[in-house]
């Protein structure tokens, strides 16, 4: 099941430094998300300005219990990074 992913960042004067510090963590992650075939593309969302503002992933896991196993370990979650998620299921498109 594919999953898309929209998360804003926290937007205290600490959460860009937040979002730096652990962001080798989140894409050493996201590569092993990669690997097992469960992370099909994702980037930063952007403010007008180009600043990060948050985070877009499309994911796929088998069954909803293994995408909020993800959810507990997601570094820019435990992190205090991403303050909102929005998780849907996704359908893509067969065009």
């Amino acid at each position: 099941m594919l999953y898309v992913l929209h998360a804003y960042d926290f937007t205290d004067d600490q959460a860009m430094d937040r979002r730096l510090a652990v962001r080798p963590k989140h894409f050493e992650d996201a590569r092993q998300l990669k690997a097992a075939g469960q992370f099909v593309l994702g980037g930063a969302l952007l403010d007008p300005d180009g600043k990060m503002i948050g985070s877009m992933m499309l994911l796929d896991f088998n069954t909803t219990e293994q995408l909020n196993d993800w959810l507990k370990s997601e570094v820019y979650i435990t992190g205090k990074v991403w303050e909102r998620i929005d998780i849907k299921p996704f359908k893509q498109a067969d065009i």
